[in-house]
């Protein structure tokens, strides 16, 4: 691609999220000129949201790949479909920005790491524990700790989610307080 053809890596964000969207981007300098498309979805199983490495540029060096978030059109707010651009705007800067984590932790890997790290997020469940700390780690090293707390005290007590939805939470993501433990480590900027 030419360098005009290059001048927003983030253009294609839909508008309804735009501003909550460059918000977060806005935390993640080394994403600056990543590409990244940003598009809704009604097939994301078990997530809101989902960022993954664009297939065709899988095997591209790690400059030079794309990627992708998938983001659910609609959220069940309370039982109530509600479209997820109505989230309170801390929670969708902080959902965006988990992704975003994902995106920084992918770009830190080699093709084949990435194609095993594809494998082991699919199969095994230590490893998908361990790929959504690390993404959550890396949105609060960038100073989105606040943002991802929000996120969290949303999912776990605001969202009215399932029992059953709240316990994978629990199991799978940082709790709030180790993300508070994070929080006091990243320097102050």
């Amino acid at each position: 691609m030419t360098k005009a053809a290059h001048l927003d890596f983030h253009s294609n964000i839909p508008e309804e999220i735009k501003d909550d969207t460059r918000k977060a981007l806005a935390f993640f300098p080394p994403l600056k000129n990543i590409e990244i498309e940003f598009l809704f979805s009604n097939d994301i199983r078990k997530s809101v949201m989902q960022a993954q490495p664009k297939f065709s540029t899988m095997f591209r060096s790690r400059t030079r790949r794309s990627y992708i978030i998938k983001i659910s059109r609609n959220f069940s707010l309370k039982g109530k479909e509600t479209p997820i651009h109505e989230l309170p705007e801390e929670v969708l800067v902080g959902w965006i920005g988990h992704e975003l984590g994902h995106i920084m932790d992918y770009r830190s890997r080699s093709n084949w790491n990435l194609i095993y790290f594809g494998l082991g997020y699919l199969f095994s469940k230590s490893f998908f524990m361990k790929a959504e700390r690390a993404a959550d780690t890396y949105a609060v090293n960038y100073g989105m700790g606040e943002y991802i707390l929000a996120t969290k005290d949303f999912i776990l007590h605001e969202a009215g989610m399932s029992e059953k939805y709240i316990s994978r939470i629990n199991k799978l993501y940082l709790p709030p307080q180790e993300i508070i433990e994070l929080m006091e480590k990243v320097p102050v900027q």
